[in-house]
């Protein structure tokens, strides 16, 4: 069995069949983007949605649910990076945002009622979506602006980048998009 290991220096080691219990590490919220990242700030408003029945018409035995528009699955991580919905004349699919007390977000869905500044923002549970958002307007940081397409492995990469970093590095922005 393989494990994955934050070292104490921030990096993935890999620990192979190791007898030794393994340490669990306390999730470290993201940092805001660097000032130097930040391309611009757009105030928006940010709603939540759920893969679920509510808030995209399909029930767990639709072939396309949970599937973004993108053809990603949609995610939450706060630790990482979560899939968002938007207007893709404002915000491209692809595009990278930060989001404050929601984290960041890549552009990987659309919706009906997603037009103009508005945005919505994945959760898992519509509990968690009032308990955690609910709705608000929000400045949020554009880091990156999306090509128009949005694929598993770039969220992957993305993810990998903040778990390993807790930040974007510019080598990451642009391999990634």
């Amino acid at each position: 069995m393989n494990y994955l290991l934050h070292s104490a220096g921030g990096m993935l080691k890999d620990v192979k069949d190791k007898k030794e219990p393994v340490k669990k590490v306390r999730s470290m919220p993201v940092s805001a983007p660097r000032a130097d990242q930040v391309l611009h700030t757009v105030k928006v408003t940010a709603t939540g949605y759920t893969a679920g029945y509510e808030s995209t018409g399909k029930k767990p035995g639709h072939p396309q649910y949970g599937i973004t528009f993108s053809g990603v699955k949609v995610k939450r991580d706060k630790n990482t990076v979560s899939t968002i919905a938007a207007d893709p004349n404002v915000f491209p699919l692809g595009t990278i945002l930060y989001i404050p007390d929601y984290g960041y977000g890549v552009v990987a869905d659309i919706g009906s009622a997603i037009k103009g500044r508005k945005i919505d923002l994945y959760f898992a549970t519509t509990k968690q979506v009032f308990k955690e958002w609910g709705k608000k307007d929000v400045e949020v940081q554009v880091i990156k602006r999306g090509s128009g397409k949005c694929t598993e492995q770039m969220l992957s990469r993305l993810g990998e980048a903040i778990a390993t970093y807790r930040y974007f590095p510019a080598s990451v922005l642009e391999e990634a998009i």
